[in-house]
């Protein structure tokens, strides 16, 4: 598919309990924006995406519409639709919305699945997830750990420590040829999914397939706790200071 045909499904139907908020983390604000916006507005800039699918909770739809997307003028937001009970859930249901937009010769192309509490993505990342999964069909965004990990059992004993060398840090977004992550999804749900926590093991478990890492940020970081908004104050301070 040539460039400029790819698809976008936007999560944001979390609602955020370790920010101790009662307004869902994606909706808080960071120097005058919604936490969504700054994902939305990436992929909103980027000539590589055709449109995106913005993922919510049910009673979210109205107020994105408005208060986002219409406000911020996302015109690339084909649909916004209501989540799952769970981040798999919500994907899926991102997938069958766009099986039904897609024309044949489009469902060659490729998928975008973001976390929209991931602000700090840029088209650096974004052309390096092309290119990386035009020659590897499933690719995720990550960095080397920078810190040492334990791999713990029973009383929280340590089994054994990977070499550091081998971990990374999985980000968001994770990109797959739109047929082969829309397998993996089919037969996922077909067995006990409780336990995905991201669409690369998806595609590892169900399909088999290899996953090709490809190098994000460091500042690429899923804001969950008020301690994450302190750092992403500090990083738009830095990098962004007339917003």
């Amino acid at each position: 598919m040539e460039q400029g045909k790819c698809t976008a499904i936007v999560l944001a139907a979390g609602q955020g309990k370790r920010m101790g908020s009662s307004v869902h983390k994606q909706f808080l604000e960071l120097k005058g924006h919604p936490i969504l916006y700054y994902s939305l507005q990436a992929f909103q800039d980027s000539p590589l995406v055709e449109r995106m699918i913005l993922v919510t909770g049910e009673t979210e739809i109205s107020y994105v519409k408005e208060e986002i997307v219409e406000k911020y003028q996302f015109d690339k937001v084909t649909d916004v639709i209501a989540g799952g009970a769970e981040r798999y859930a919500s994907v899926w249901n991102g997938l069958q919305t766009l099986e039904r937009k897609l024309t044949e010769e489009e469902k060659d192309g490729f998928v975008f699945i973001h976390d929209g509490v991931r602000p700090f993505i840029h088209e650096e990342i974004l052309r390096r997830a092309y290119d990386a999964v035009e020659e590897h069909h499933a690719c995720v965004v990550g960095m080397p750990s920078k810190d040492t990990v334990k791999i713990i059992g029973e009383g929280k004993k340590v089994v054994s420590t990977p070499d550091r060398s081998h971990v990374w840090n999985v980000q968001t977004p994770q990109i797959f040829e739109y047929h082969l992550i829309k397998e993996a999804y089919e037969k996922a749900l077909m067995h006990d999914s409780s336990r995905i926590t991201d669409d690369a093991m998806v595609v590892e478990t169900m399909l088999c397939t290899p996953v090709k890492l490809y190098e994000g940020s460091y500042d690429n970081i899923k804001i969950t706790t008020p301690e994450d908004m302190v750092v992403a104050e500090a990083f738009l301070n830095a990098e962004y200071p007339l917003l």
